[in-house]
Order: structure tokens, then C-alpha cells, then sequence
């Protein structure tokens, strides 16, 4: 295998308050959540590429050379001429942070299946994409789906990440879509307010029981501070959330991704790479920025000498 994890979907440069609310700095950073999983997947040591559309602009640029300083290989990566890189502000208030979305019409949003790295594809063990990918254009999505018949005609694997974000479409309009995407993954990570929302289910539980029972076969439940939950064959788990100092969640679910994904393709069973994982998007939430507070391996575990691991419970 070339890869172990390629992510597809659309990256952006961050510019994010720091100061308090009324602050008027902003530390330029990068986001696009499969970007973030990529990078955060490569810090713990896996071998990631990204695959998405940039613009010709300086913007893009940045994004080429992040990738480049993270270990993620750009052969899925082009470029548009007319098409530009998607930005975007994080804002924080009291009640949490907020998002201001510079992306319509964005190159990413015009890449089609014509665009897929296809042999690229074929030559990775596990696509990660998610609900953000197949919102930001039919476009997308149509290449989404196809990278994810390419993936399963090969006998690879696919992870899909919910991540319902609805200042891109209503839960209405995402709730097919999602729900085709997740039935053709070896690997569902939602949030537990994108499957509320999606689903109209607030018990974890019954929600784990429901993706179960549509035959994916591992969910694992991001469930914030309260911490994860986990659901294969073999039953399912609850690991309890860190206490950390944090600043600014932007990217947390993220890092879990790519922490997770990470360790599954190392070889850790389902609840350690869940636990790990957890640790680390607490480790992010204590810096701002969705990529700069990502831990690397040895944070990671230096964490777990220092507050232990959680252990997984039986539910």
C-alpha cells in the first residue's frame, strides 16, 4: 500500500479570534475537517495524502507547503484557474465559538469524479470523507461517492465522519445523503449532535444500536467533554472524557478522527484506538486553531503517564 489513510474533501485557511470576544487579532491557521484528519493521523504516525481541488492563489499555496511540513502527500491535489481557496473566521463568544464561511464557489466545491487520483485511490488502505464533503456542492458529492465505489470495488476500507454542519444544508437535505454514505462505510465516527439531529435520537445508546443495526460494523460515538462511545459485534463501550484546561474545541472531532484512524491501521483494537484518540482531541482544545494544538505521538502518551488512561465501560 502507497497510503494507509487518504482523505477527500475540501481544505480552507482559518483566520481565528484570539484575545477573548472582543478581540480584534486573529492567528492565521488551516482547517477543512479531512485536512485536520489528515495531519492529525500523520503526527501520530501514519502515512496520509490528501486528495481535494486548490485555488491557483496564494492561499493554496499555504495549504502546499502545510501539507508538505506535516508528512501528507499531495499527489491527489490540484489546482483550479478560476476557482479560489476557501477561507474562513472562528469567532468566540461566552456560549462557544462560531464560524464565518468565505467557500461558495470554491475550488474544492468543483471538483468532480474526473479529478480522483483513481490508481492513487486503489493503492490506499482506508478514504475518510465526510458530511462536509458532501455538502459543499452536488459536485462533491457526486466525486464523494465515487471515490467510496472505488474504494469498495478495490476492497478497501471507508470511514465517514457525519459532521453536519447546517450553515451548509438543513438535516433534512443531509439526512439521505449522510445516510447513503454511512451505509457503504466500514467505519461511522459521528458527533452525538449530528446524530440527534440526523437521526432524532438523544440516547446514545439507541443511537449506537441504530447505526449498528443498519450493518455498519464499528461506530464510534463522539460524545464532546462526556468523552466516546464505541459499538462493534462485539458489543458496545463508554470511555469517559479529560478534564483539560480548554481554550477553543475548533477541530477537536477532527483530531480524534485522524488519532482514531491512526491506530486502527497500526494494528490497536477498536477501544484502545478510542481511548488514544480521546486523549488526543482533549490535547487539542488547550491551544487555538484547528491544526497547530494537534498532538503528536509523544504528547500523547506522555498525557497518559500523567493522568492515566481512561478504561473503556460496558453499556
Amino acid at each position: 500500500m502507497k497510503l494507509d489513510i487518504l482523505c477527500l474533501g475540501e481544505a480552507m485557511v482559518e483566520f481565528n479570534q484570539t484575545g477573548g470576544p472582543n478581540s480584534d487579532q486573529y492567528l492565521r491557521g488551516f482547517g477543512g475537517d479531512t485536512s485536520n484528519c489528515a495531519i492529525a493521523a500523520s503526527r501520530q504516525g501514519a502515512r496520509t495524502g490528501y486528495c481535494t481541488l486548490l485555488g491557483r492563489d496564494p492561499f493554496g499555496d499555504l495549504l502546499l507547503d502545510l501539507w508538505k511540513s506535516e508528512g501528507v502527500a499531495t499527489d491527489g491535489v490540484g489546482r483550479h484557474d478560476s476557482a479560489p481557496t476557501g477561507i474562513y473566521f472562528v469567532t468566540h463568544t461566552d456560549k462557544g465559538h462560531a464560524f464565518t464561511y468565505y467557500r461558495k464557489g470554491s475550488a474544492a466545491s468543483r471538483m468532480t469524479p474526473a479529478d480522483l487520483p483513481v490508481s492513487l485511490l486503489q493503492d490506499t488502505a482506508m478514504l475518510h470523507v465526510s458530511g462536509i464533503s458532501l455538502a459543499i456542492s452536488p459536485e462533491m458529492r457526486e466525486t464523494v461517492m465515487t471515490a467510496i465505489d472505488i474504494m469498495r470495488k478495490a476492497g478497501r476500507k471507508v470511514s465517514f465522519d457525519t459532521n453536519l454542519r447546517l450553515k451548509l444544508w438543513s438535516a433534512d437535505e443531509a439526512r439521505p445523503h449522510v445516510d447513503a454514505a454511512l451505509a457503504l462505510s466500514d467505519i461511522a465516527i459521528p458527533s452525538l449532535e449530528d446524530s440527534t439531529a440526523l437521526t432524532g435520537l438523544d440516547d446514545p445508546v439507541a443511537i449506537l444500536d441504530l447505526y449498528r443495526g443498519r450493518g455498519i460494523p464499528l461506530v464510534v460515538l463522539k460524545c464532546g467533554a462526556a468523552g466516546v462511545m464505541v459499538a462493534d459485534a462485539g458489543g458496545r463501550w463508554r470511555i469517559a472524557g479529560h478534564k483539560v484546561p480548554t481554550v477553543d474545541a475548533t477541530g477537536a472531532g477532527d483530531c480524534f478522527d485522524g488519532a482514531f484512524l491512526a491506530e486502527i491501521v497500526r494494528g490497536a483494537s477498536p477501544l484502545e484506538a478510542a481511548a488514544y484518540a480521546n486523549a488526543a482531541a482533549a490535547l487539542t482544545t488547550i491551544g487555538y486553531g484547528a491544526v497547530a494544538p494537534i498532538p503528536r505521538r509523544a504528547a500523547v502518551e506522555a498525557f497518559f503517564r500523567s493522568m492515566g488512561r481512561a478504561e473503556p465501560e460496558p453499556v
